[in-house]
């Protein structure tokens, strides 16, 4: 039997996912032999394949905006009380003078991939025979890749992940082997399917989404915003037919499938890095994967049945 965790993009939101995998791992005690990725979940999955969840924990409620841009495109400021992010014309225009292809710079992110995703690490899930899969966007070939810790060396491995996070054109883009690549998001959001491809027999995917729409935008104001809500439309959609097709084949290959949504929306732009927020959205990830197992206990009425009647009924489940 091979199990397999699965984590979507969704930026700064991955804070949420790192609180529902710690409560899967540290209280379920539930082992993964396969780890999937896509943009903020392509940093997760190295951390996560040897159970560095404090680490992780570290990592993911400490960074900002320093930490992942070396040119920052947004300028964020409050009205109202709320975040509005607008474009930083002069941090673009640098950009554009440098003869760069994006909006902004996120050299940043790379170090911090290399300084955090350790080669011992990269060593240590080999020696551990765990497969490490990230996703990425090649735009040249126009096709989605997925690259395995099993296929390539550890330099490769970290620009992997990088490209994986890249959402550009607000982001880095990474050239190699001849080709231009983006964030694995832009073609395979949720890699459900990929899961099943390697042979998982059990799929837990936490998706950085809620399950239905739950707001309606507000009408942008300038050519970035606009872009922003294309980007989000675009990608709210390929989340959803990931999600349709990995439930078909999960269907049909009678694989156990367990889908983790976030129960409210987090938050409308995932580039912001707010430190503060994303602390409250790691606690808010384990809070609602506990719930969410107790809620399943309580239908299996745990005053009446024994413990071994609860867990074969949640194996049947």
């Amino acid at each position: 039997m091979k199990k397999a965790l699965v984590i979507s993009g969704g930026g700064s939101k991955g804070a949420f996912a790192g609180g529902v995998a710690q409560y899967l791992m540290k209280k379920e005690h539930k082992e993964y032999d396969l780890f999937l990725g896509t943009s903020t979940g392509s940093l997760m999955v190295s951390h996560l394949a040897l159970d560095m969840l404090d680490e992780l924990k570290e990592l993911y409620t400490n960074v900002n905006q320093k930490t992942i841009f070396s040119n920052n495109p947004f300028k964020i400021k409050r009205v109202a009380g709320e975040k509005v992010v607008s474009i930083r014309h002069l941090n673009t225009f640098w950009n554009f003078l440098n003869g760069r292809k994006t909006f902004g710079e996120s050299k940043n992110l790379r170090s911090l991939i290399q300084k955090n995703i350790t080669r011992e690490m990269y060593e240590n899930i080999c020696t551990n025979n765990k497969e490490v899969v990230v996703t990425v966007s090649n735009l040249t070939a126009n096709q989605i890749e997925y690259k395995s810790n099993k296929d390539c060396s550890y330099e490769d491995f970290c620009d992997w992940i990088w490209g994986s996070c890249n959402y550009v054109p607000f982001m880095s883009l990474l050239e190699k082997n001849h080709c231009q690549y983006a964030d694995g998001g832009f073609g395979s959001l949720v890699p459900i399917r990929e899961a099943i491809l390697r042979g998982a027999t059990e799929i837990d995917a936490i998706i950085l989404e809620t399950e239905v729409t739950q707001f309606n935008r507000l009408p942008a104001k300038n050519p970035f915003s606009l872009l922003f809500d294309v980007f989000d439309f675009m990608l709210t959609h390929v989340e959803r037919h990931n999600i349709t097709i990995g439930k078909l084949a999960a269907n049909n290959k009678d694989i156990q499938l367990n889908l983790y949504y976030t129960p409210t929306v987090l938050t409308t732009n995932s580039l912001v890095f707010d430190e503060k927020m994303m602390r409250k959205w790691w606690k808010s990830g384990y809070k609602y994967a506990k719930s969410k197992r107790e809620e399943l206990m309580s239908e299996f009425r745990p005053d009446v049945l024994t413990d071994k009647e609860i867990e074969e009924g949640l194996e049947n489940y």
